[in-house]
């Protein structure tokens, strides 16, 4: 199966926004954590994590088209391999990020009720 880095984040990026746009899906804060409401709100996690990804989009997208501009022999050849190389560990901390998060769903399912 040929799946594009880009195309497989840029997929989990509009799931994260359509899992935040949907009713009941905003930020309610520490309520049913036990913790204190504070006053001071920061960015939420689905925000966090939106940043997050359109970064590694970004990341990506930049390697892809500096490999597109070697091909055209318009960069040089450390800008290519520090590209593709960023663009690697990007993707390989996704999908570790991914799995985690599988994982500890998985969990979650096992637990008794």
């Amino acid at each position: 199966m040929d799946i594009k880095t880009a195309n497989a984040l840029n997929a989990y990026t509009d799931a994260l926004k359509r899992a935040t746009e949907a009713p009941n899906g905003g930020d309610q804060g520490n309520a049913g954590l036990g913790l204190p409401s504070t006053g001071a709100q920061g960015p939420s996690f689905s925000e966090m994590v939106t940043e997050a990804l359109e970064g590694a989009v970004k990341v990506e997208r930049t390697g892809e088209q500096t490999a597109v501009q070697s091909v055209a022999g318009k960069a040089d050849l450390v800008d290519v391999v520090t590209a593709v190389t960023n663009a690697e560990v990007t993707l390989q901390t996704v999908v570790a990020v991914r799995d985690r998060v599988v994982a500890a769903y998985q969990e979650i399912i096992r637990m008794p009720i």
